[in-house]
């Protein structure tokens, strides 16, 4: 159980709270439509925030017989719940200032909820940016979206005391209105983006940067007696990452000796990629084909002259199909 991760959320859910009570407070006193903006999002905070509590909690539980891969993907879940209602109440915003623009309402105090804003949005620049370290430092995914949301929550407010300044200056009411709809297609914009990735992560999009890394791992280590991979491919169920290839080895090893071979790429990977990573490894006999690409140059039971070797790539490895052949 990521017991740290549930605390911290715990307390970011109560700090929501109170943040988006102060920004309502700041539109009762000034009556803005751009005000009204950051508040009406920082509802989709708490309601993000508690079912990113929920998904940790869940994510966290052990494997079971009808979780073999565990409970991660509920976190991509939550990030696309979240996408949702973010676009969700910037269409409602747009619609009650695209409303406000015919029959503007009377701004007060503008300066009083510029403050209260300035101030809201500093709190979530501080414990946006600590909940996206700590997401990455105790391998939550969940955690670290909910940062970055309540980080560009900070940049909404930033944009609301912009807009808020111009009124204060320019008197003119219908500005906020206008300002408003051009925060929220902003808004609808950012709900979009999270719920493109959600998607990508429930119908396990192969990641090119994190197989970039994991391939450049390999070429390090490679050796002569590992002849050819292919078949890579990637899963990610929350924190956690199911790599899996096919590994061409001589076909005279012994079953021990191509053990072996196999338990040392997984040792190493994960010893520089440490964190939630499964690495499953199919080893298949080379066949004659295999000699053109295969660098043993003592073997003995080599039937084809060697013509290259085989550069592994992201494009080379995903290949479902022996080199050589």
């Amino acid at each position: 159980m990521n017991h740290k991760a549930i605390t911290i959320q715990k307390v970011i859910v109560v700090i929501t709270l109170l943040l988006t009570a102060a920004k309502f407070v700041a539109y009762g006193i000034t009556h803005s439509n751009t005000i009204l903006t950051d508040a009406l999002e920082s509802i989709v905070n708490i309601i993000t925030s508690v079912f990113a509590l929920y998904s940790i909690y869940i994510a966290s539980k052990p494997r079971d017989n009808n979780h073999p891969y565990g409970h991660g993907k509920i976190e991509f879940i939550a990030a696309g719940m979240e996408g949702m209602l973010i676009v969700a109440s910037g269409i409602i915003i747009i619609a009650k200032s695209a409303t406000n623009f015919f029959h503007p309402s009377t701004i007060d105090h503008i300066w009083i909820g510029s403050i209260v804003i300035a101030v809201t949005g500093i709190v979530n620049l501080i414990i946006g940016r600590y909940m996206v370290k700590k997401g990455k430092e105790l391998n939550s995914i969940a955690l670290e979206a909910d940062g970055k949301h309540i980080y560009s929550d900070f940049m909404l407010s930033a944009s609301v005391i912009i807009g808020a300044g111009i009124l204060y200056i320019t008197k003119l009411a219908w500005l906020d209105s206008v300002i408003a709809i051009i925060i929220s297609l902003w808004i609808i914009f950012m709900g979009a983006r999270l719920i493109r990735q959600s998607l990508k992560g429930i119908m396990d999009e192969a990641d090119d940067e994190i197989l970039g890394e994991l391939i450049s791992t390999i070429n390090k280590i490679r050796k002569d007696q590992w002849i050819d991979i292919h078949n890579m491919r990637m899963i990610q169920y929350g924190k956690t990452l199911h790599i899996d290839c096919h590994m061409t080895l001589p076909w005279y090893i012994s079953l021990d000796e191509a053990h072996e071979e196999i338990d040392t790429i997984d040792k190493k990977i994960n010893e520089l990629h440490p964190g939630e990573l499964e690495f499953f490894i199919h080893a298949d006999p080379c066949i004659p084909n295999s000699c053109k690409i295969c660098c043993i140059s003592s073997c003995k039971e080599r039937k084809e002259a060697f013509t290259h070797k085989v550069d592994w790539t992201l494009e080379t490895l995903l290949i479902n199909k022996k080199h050589g052949s």
